[in-house]
């Protein structure tokens, strides 16, 4: 699978943008502010239906305009598939694939499979537990379509019984037996969400190691660990356990919601403890075991985005880097580089066929 050309229309710093692609080896090169990244975004747009770094669509709109539109033709098993959407401020966001919209957009998750690896996934390392739930759940949703269903629906019941919370807390008033309907629901929803996820874990660490140790040449002891209350407790047991902190609060303090992935090097917190190549080698790996654990679920290569991964890598780790992309099966990658010596040296160590794009 590949994307064959993009199409763009007042998205971002682009009026209009129209570019075909090489099947295996794509490279922006040119200074900061020019549109590399956006680039990326809009194929990440049209790939997963959302921006990679913009959670209001109604943000990625030109300035002075009102809309935008992208559309991109996918080669799937030697078929081609025409992607496209529209965003407008004010309205639901449209998209169609070969001109039928979707009855719902979370059925296109998973369809044209994607991971990307930017400068913003120091997040995963630096921000709160949300963002390594939000990986997590990105990796599972694009191979479970019922992990995602169950996420949609725990997510709404959870939204509802907050909602009751609060209702409680205006009213003064308190009523058991319709918190349990939530309740029965949260719990049925979150066992199985949780049973993914510590499962899924425990496969993705191998992968993830792999990865880290032959950028690293595995010169550092890296682990991942999934924290989830449901890892001491069962879940109904901790509903029925919080309920006085839940009033008080005025939402769900106990469940899946919580859950959190800990990451670390030598065995302290990577966040405190590891060095910038460090991190940064240790992202590329998450990244890199994420590509590999979505095409064996799903049988076809992602797509690869890398924006301006090259910096705060030390030049073994650059070549660590770059061997690696070079053995193993990869799809079509994409890359971004301020650099046009460096990433001149990056494809001519990458044997594929390749196109360079100046912007």
């Amino acid at each position: 699978m590949y994307l064959k050309e993009l199409k763009a229309r007042q998205f971002k710093n682009f009026g209009e943008k129209d570019l075909q692609f090489s099947s295996k080896l794509n490279a922006f090169v040119g200074q900061n502010g020019k549109g590399k990244t956006n680039i990326l975004d809009a194929i990440h747009y049209l790939a997963l239906s959302k921006s990679y770094l913009n959670h209001s669509d109604a943000m990625n709109i030109q300035f002075d305009c009102d809309f935008f539109t992208l559309e991109g033709t996918f080669d799937k098993n030697d078929k081609e598939d025409i992607i496209f959407c529209l965003v407008r401020a004010g309205q639901p966001k449209q998209l169609k694939r070969n001109s039928k919209s979707y009855d719902r957009i979370s059925e296109h998750i998973g369809q044209y499979p994607l991971v990307m690896i930017s400068p913003y996934d120091s997040d995963l390392i630096k921000e709160g537990s949300d963002v390594r739930r939000k990986f997590l759940d990105n990796i599972i949703s694009q191979s479970n379509k019922q992990y995602l269903a169950d996420l949609i629906r725990y997510n709404k019941v959870l939204l509802q019984r907050n909602t009751l919370l609060k209702y409680f807390a205006a009213n003064q008033t308190f009523d058991a037996s319709t918190l349990e309907i939530y309740d029965i629901e949260l719990v049925h929803l979150g066992n199985r969400i949780h049973e993914i996820r510590k499962d899924f874990v425990k496969n993705f660490l191998n992968a993830f190691l792999k990865y880290y140790e032959a950028i690293s040449e595995g010169s550092e002891k890296v682990n991942i660990e999934y924290v989830s209350q449901l890892n001491e407790t069962d879940f109904e047991t901790l509903l029925k356990d919080s309920i006085y902190k839940d009033r008080s609060a005025q939402y769900s303090t106990a469940g899946i919601h919580k859950d959190d992935l800990l990451f670390t090097i030598t065995n302290y917190p990577i966040k405190k403890f590891g060095s910038q190549g460090q991190q940064k080698s240790y992202l590329i790996a998450l990244k890199l075991a994420q590509l590999e654990v979505i095409k064996s679920a799903l049988n076809v290569t992602p797509i690869l985005l890398l924006d301006d991964i090259f910096d705060k890598l030390d030049e073994h780790r650059v070549t660590q880097l770059v061997k690696l992309v070079n053995e193993e099966h990869f799809g079509q990658i994409f890359i971004t580089d301020t650099h046009s010596d460096r990433t001149e040296d990056i494809i001519k160590q990458i044997n594929s066929e390749s196109k360079v794009f100046r912007l």
